[in-house]
Parts: C-alpha cells; sequence; structure tokens
C-alpha cells in the first residue's frame, strides 16, 4: 500500500528542460528519526500515515506518494564569485507540491535520496549530521519568526555515507514555498533561453509576486523580501555561510543550512564555514552579498524586461541601487526593536552600532547581551563594563525622549531577543549523540528551541556560551 498526499505539481507542469523527472533511489532500511507533527498538520497531512510503514517508506525514498511527480530541478549559480553553468539537485527529489488546507502551496522534497544527472561527483546521499543540523536550525528560525524552509522529518537509511569517515546515512524531508532559486533563472539566461525564462517569471509571479507586473516586478518583489530577510538574520547573530547565488531563493527563504552558525561572542567579521576561506560570507558581508546576488538575477531577467536591452539595464540597475536603502530601513527596525526603541530618530543607527562596537571590543555574547538588556545583568557581558555604561546612559537618555526608561521595555524587548538559539556546540553534541544511536540530545535541544523567546526554565543550560573547550572554530557542508 502506497501513501496518498494532496499533490498538485505545477513545477513538472513546466518545460521538460526545467528538471529530470526521475524517481528517489531506495535505501536498505529507513527508520524514522523524528517528525514534525505541527508541520504535518499545517499541510494537512497524516501524521500517524507519515510514522507508519508506508509513511515512512516514503519519506526515505523506498516508495513514491500517490500524487507525486517526483523530479530533481536544474539551475545554475555564482559559488563564491565563481561562475558554475549547471548544478542543480545533486541529491535532493522534489515530490512535489501539497496544497495545504488554507490553500497555500509547498515543495515537498527529499534532501540525501540519491545521485540525479547534476551530481557531478557526489553520491546523491546525505549523512545524519547535516540532516540533524538543518532539521535542528530551520526549525529554529521558524520559531524565531525568520522566513525559512522547514523540516517534516528525518529517518536514517541503513546505510554507510563515506566522508572523512565512514558515516551513518540519512534522509531530510524538506519543505519549501518553493526551491526556485536565483540560479534558476541564471541557468535560462546563460542558455539564452527566452521562452524558458518568460516561463519561468509566470510561474515565479503566480507563486510568489501575485501582482507583480513582468519580470521587472518580479524583481522588486524579490529585492524587498532579501532586505527583510538579510535584516532578520543579522538580528539573530545568524551567518548562513555559503551564500551562492544558487542558495537564494526567490520566495524570500532561508535556504540550505549547511556550514551556517549563530555566533556565541560577537565580532563583525566572524566567519564558521570551513570553506569560506577569504570571509567572503562573513557576518557583516552579509547584506552586500545579498545585493550581488541580486544583481545576478537582475542581470538573468534583463532579456525578459522588455526590447530595449538599455531601458531595461537602467530600470534593473534602479531596483537595485535601492536595496541598500531597503535594508537599512529593515535593520534599524530590528535593532530598534531589540533596544526597546519605539519611536524613529535620526541617531538610532549610530547608537546601535555604538553597543555593537562595544559588544566587539570584548566579545560580548550576541544573544545574552541583547536579552539582558534592561537588567543589571547586561553589564556582566561586557570585558569593559565603563564603556557599556557609558553607553547605556546614552541609552536612557534616548529612551526618555518616549517617555519610558528601558526598565519598562524589558517585556517587549524580550519579545524580539531570544533567550534560546541552536548554539553550534550544542548542535554538534546532539549530532555526536546522535551517531551513536541516542537522540535524546536532539530532542531536548529540539524542544526548547521551539519556545526560544520564552524564560528557559528548565533549559537553562542551554543558553550557556561554548567553554573554551567546547567552541567549535568550524562548520562543514556534509556533502
Amino acid at each position: 500500500m502506497s501513501l496518498d498526499l494532496p499533490f498538485d505539481n505545477s513545477y513538472a507542469r513546466l518545460p521538460e528542460r526545467f528538471y529530470t523527472k526521475m524517481a528517489p533511489a531506495p535505501v536498505a532500511a529507513p527508520a524514522l528519526v523524528a517528525l514534525n507533527r505541527e508541520l504535518a498538520e499545517r499541510l494537512g497531512l497524516d501524521a500517524d500515515a507519515l510514522t507508519s510503514e508506508e509513511g515512512v517508506a516514503a519519506l526515505a525514498g523506498n516508495a513514491v506518494p500517490g500524487g507525486a511527480d517526483p523530479l530533481a530541478q536544474v539551475y545554475a549559480g555564482h559559488q563564491f564569485g565563481g561562475w558554475s553553468p549547471q548544478l542543480g539537485d545533486g541529491r535532493a527529489i522534489l515530490l512535489g507540491e501539497v496544497v495545504a488546507p488554507d490553500g497555500a502551496r509547498f515543495d515537498v522534497q527529499l534532501k540525501g535520496s540519491g545521485r540525479t544527472p547534476y551530481s557531478r561527483m557526489g553520491d546523491g546521499r546525505a549523512w545524519l549530521g547535516p540532516v540533524m543540523r538543518e532539521y535542528i536550525v530551520s526549525e529554529a528560525m521558524h520559531a524565531l519568526g525568520v522566513p525559512t524552509t522547514r523540516a517534516l522529518a528525518a529517518v536514517t537509511t541503513g546505510e554507510v555515507v563515506v566522508r572523512e569517515m565512514p558515516l551513518p546515512g540519512a534522509v531530510l524531508t524538506r519543505v519549501a514555498a518553493s526551491h526556485i532559486r536565483v540560479g534558476t533563472f541564471q541557468y535560462f539566461a546563460s542558455k539564452d533561453d527566452k521562452e524558458a525564462l518568460e516561463a519561468l517569471v509566470a510561474h515565479a509571479i503566480a507563486r510568489h509576486a501575485p501582482g507583480a507586473k513582468g519580470a521587472l516586478g518580479l524583481l522588486q518583489a524579490v529585492i524587498a523580501r532579501q532586505a527583510s530577510l538579510v535584516a532578520r538574520w543579522m538580528g539573530l547573530g545568524f551567518i548562513h555561510g555559503v551564500m551562492n547565488t544558487d542558495n537564494m531563493t526567490i520566495s524570500g527563504e532561508t535556504i540550505d543550512y549547511g556550514p551556517c552558525a549563530f555566533m556565541d561572542a560577537y565580532h563583525p567579521l566572524r566567519v564558521f564555514s570551513s570553506i569560506d576561506q577569504h570571509g567572503r560570507y562573513a557576518f557583516a558581508r552579509q547584506p552586500n552579498i545579498a545585493m550581488w546576488n541580486l544583481a545576478q538575477l537582475a542581470t538573468a531577467l534583463m532579456p525578459v524586461m522588455g526590447d530595449d536591452m538599455d531601458a531595461s539595464r537602467e530600470t534593473a540597475q534602479e531596483a537595485i541601487d535601492r536595496f541598500p536603502e531597503q535594508f537599512q530601513a529593515a535593520w534599524l527596525s530590528v535593532f530598534r526593536a531589540k533596544i526597546g526603541l519605539e519611536s524613529e530618530e535620526d541617531g538610532d543607527a549610530a547608537l546601535i552600532q555604538a553597543l555593537l562596537e562595544r559588544m566587539s571590543e570584548g566579545g560580548s555574547d550576541f544573544t545574552n547581551t541583547f536579552r539582558a538588556l534592561g537588567s543589571d545583568a547586561a553589564r556582566d557581558e561586557f570585558a569593559n563594563r565603563d564603556a557599556f555604561e557609558a553607553w547605556e546612559a546614552e541609552w536612557r537618555e534616548r529612551m526618555a525622549r518616549e517617555g519610558a526608561t528601558p526598565e519598562d521595555r524589558v517585556a517587549a524587548m524580550r519579545t524580539v531577543n531570544p533567550s534560546l538559539i541552536p548554539r553550534t556546540h550544542r548542535i554538534e553534541a546532539a549530532i555526536e549523540a546522535g551517531v551513536d544511536g541516542d537522540y535524546a540530545p536532539f530532542e531536548r535541544l529540539s524542544e526548547a528551541l521551539a519556545t526560544p523567546f520564552a524564560e528557559p526554565g528548565d533549559f537553562a543550560d542551554l543558553t550557556r556560551p561554548p567553554t573554551e573547550d567546547e567552541i567549535v572554530p568550524q562548520t562543514f557542508c556534509g556533502t
């Protein structure tokens, strides 16, 4: 018996050059690690059915659910600034699109589902560590209010994946508004395939920007979403780690949690990714990289913006040139809320930057510092307490102009400053235990991160930054 899901597969109805239709490769002995029952309910799926033998078989790729039309998507992209003319889903299969009870449409994709024509030299598989990392971090991002792909399930495969050593294989079921990327447009633009670009623009507008007027309207919508998204990352100390154009979605969701990390000690040029040797995707550089990526999208879209290429180039450039202003407005909105401000003044950006500079000088913990604002504990986060107290005096003066004190705004600030984030050392500890078959740390961490703005209570130990011997200096993509 196969599992039936409410699929309606619009991407599969695009021309055949958009994908390769193929089923996922079966695995030896699938076993369920985690099922996201809340997300299953959101999608209108039967969680109990997904935990059945037939359900686990579908989540592992051993059975294709009824209504699915599985395929691997093709795309291109700039990777660390270098052009790759063909990438694509090298270890993922899009099963199809589920239409939720409220009419919202979601991709359901298996990640780690075997080789495809786009695998290049890869084996098409994933090992348990990156699957657990993406499950933990993507669900944490959702709870933090950041647009993101989500994790429906994780299963082990009963097979070994060889990376630096033999490791347990796993498959992640990922849910997204779509998997259309900047690199999807780049692929067809690089082939001078105007017909495909027009079809892709129409599809993307229908799905993500209803009412947008043509390719320029789509570009403007994507720019606005990315400005907001990256500002939210910055407000949480999140470093994506691999902001290639094939890892930027049109939907404005965070995607591809490979060598990502949340900062502990704050430094604007912090890098975790082992493959980011020159700091291209360092924390503070993320807004500029987002703009660079969006410029590549604009370039790809110019052939379908109109017959006058000079006019198209000018309008596309104007749209891109507005990104810094849009980002700055979004960034100020995020950080004003983090320091409890409810009005706008010209000096707010300088006030926020002054706090960040003091945090950087002493390596203050990013999350705990903002969470402590308005309490005496904030001073303890600074190596130079005098410097913080000088800033605090200016902050109180600014707050007083709103007729309030920091203490008055503590409750409001704690609705945007989390007590809990997925700290890298905690993720690594959960992965180490999971490799040994112990999922209790993974389950506890996932439970805690589901309510990141609450007082931590029994999870207070998870708010602690790493000790010197717990620091994880680098993160890895897992491919």
